[in-house]
């Protein structure tokens, strides 16, 4: 379990669907009705806010999930694959009797990926998960209360000094109406892609769409996709314009979760802004190289791995760019992903004793 602080405090605590993800990847084409296709490779994971979870844990940070999992066997195995493998505080979460767990059938084709997704009405609200737990940083997504009652739990934890690393996602009305921002005031963070932030500015660039933004939030990053991303700390004073990292990808889904996690990670380290940008460029392209989103997402051994081979390799500009991790890998980089797949053999006895309060003790 994540270990907290005196006062009950963790790094980040995280709030949102999880979901069973099956992921195939190596598909030549997105099937049509009628026409059965063939994966070359197929992975299971948890997914939804557990990507974000899994992924702030592997690079360090004590994390607490609040979160309801159904209790049935796709349910229990995500359970114990956060408490267990992961080391994620599940405290603040329920095992929900007759409510099934979300599942998303993700499909990779190519560089781009098809999904399929069942998702019954929440049984809880965040604020009802959350309760008056404390976070160093949280992430929120603002765009899921887009056009309904808010479910404002952040902003109390905002106002107690809590970070908040905030997304809008895709506007599916495309007015991309400004007002949508106003609630950008109690955040630390804006993470959009350059899509979202170039409709929300009525801008034409990446950059100009974070400039304007940057008169909103202290923290600005706006994703490019392969192009890189655009970041500005007003803070700081700090503006930063970089490529993506090489890599060779098999499975987006997650990626995007593990860019902000360990943009988050280096945010809590106090990094420079170009030193936070280039590790969450470097953790996302390591995390499209591995299938199944938060299976995927590297730890600090992965990074510690990439580095060696980088440094004793010929990409000269490339090593210039990340020597900074040679102060910033921990000493001991042992956390590395995992490798399994749906159901693993001891999940059984462990999720049982976590689906029943009576044998689950202080667990």
């Amino acid at each position: 379990m994540a270990a907290r602080e005196a006062d009950g405090t963790v790094d980040v605590l995280l709030t949102g669907p999880v979901f069973f993800d099956l992921v195939f990847t190596g598909v030549g084409m997105a099937p049509r009705p009628g026409i059965e296709v063939y994966a070359e490779g197929l992975a299971s994971s948890p997914g939804g806010v557990a990507n974000l979870a899994v992924a702030t844990a592997r690079l360090g940070l004590r994390t607490s999930l609040a979160a309801a999992l159904g209790d049935d066997v796709y349910g229990r195995w995500c359970w114990e694959f956060l408490a267990d493998r992961e080391g994620i505080d599940l405290v603040r979460s329920r095992l929900v009797p007759g409510w099934p767990t979300p599942v998303t059938v993700s499909i990779a084709s190519g560089s781009d990926r098809s999904m399929v997704t069942r998702e019954a009405p929440a049984p809880y609200t965040a604020a009802e998960l959350v309760g008056g737990a404390a976070a160093r940083a949280t992430f929120v997504d603002l765009g899921a209360s887009r056009g309904r009652d808010a479910d404002d739990w952040w902003r109390t934890a905002a106002r107690g000094g809590t970070k908040i690393f905030a997304d809008l996602g895709w506007d599916p009305s495309e007015r991309w109406d400004p007002s949508d921002l106003r609630p950008l005031s109690d955040c630390y963070a804006f993470t959009p892609n350059e899509v979202e932030a170039m409709a929300y500015t009525r801008t034409d660039s990446a950059l100009a769409a974070a400039r304007a933004l940057a008169d909103l939030v202290p923290l600005v990053v706006v994703t490019r996709g392969e192009a890189g991303a655009v970041a500005i700390d007003s803070i700081r004073g700090e503006e930063v314009v970089l490529p993506a990292v090489p890599a060779v990808g098999r499975d987006a889904t997650g990626a995007g979760d593990v860019f902000g996690a360990a943009l988050l990670v280096g945010t809590l380290h106090d990094q420079p802004l170009v030193e936070r940008l280039s590790f969450a460029a470097l953790c996302a392209a390591l995390a499209v190289e591995h299938a199944g989103g938060a299976v995927g997402a590297p730890g600090w051994g992965d990074v510690a791995d990439w580095w060696a081979r980088v440094r004793s390799g010929d990409d000269r500009e490339l090593a210039s760019r990340f020597a900074f991790l040679d102060d910033a890998v921990p000493e001991a980089s042992g956390r590395r992903r995992a490798e399994l797949a749906f159901p693993f053999a001891d999940y059984g006895s462990t999720a049982a004793r976590r689906s029943n309060p009576e044998k689950r003790g202080t667990s």
